[in-house]
């Protein structure tokens, strides 16, 4: 892949920047908006899909398991908890925002 050449998110209605919802990180010279298992940053009329950062989700009381009442989103080898327009994976002794 050239300079030039980068993977591109599919159709996108919702319009991302600060204060759309979604948590976001901070790169060199853009932004990342993470959701639903994506990382991604405008650029021109589309958006560009990104490796997902480690991005911890911080002050989370609530114990993510089977049954716990949140959607199970399976996501490569483990499972997401969705809720509240988030996707949390368990790392360690936090959540990961997906």
């Amino acid at each position: 892949m050239t300079a030039d050449e980068h993977d591109v998110h599919g159709p996108h209605t919702h319009e991302h920047g600060p204060g759309c919802g979604h948590a976001s990180v901070d790169r060199a010279d853009h932004t990342d908006y993470v959701h639903e298992g994506h990382a991604h940053t405008p650029h021109d009329d589309h958006y560009d899909e990104h490796p997902l950062p480690h991005l911890a989700h911080a002050g989370h009381p609530h114990v993510h398991q089977p049954g716990c009442g949140h959607e199970e989103v399976a996501h490569q080898d483990h499972v997401d908890y969705q809720h509240d327009g988030h996707r949390h994976a368990a790392h360690d002794e936090h959540y990961d925002e997906h």
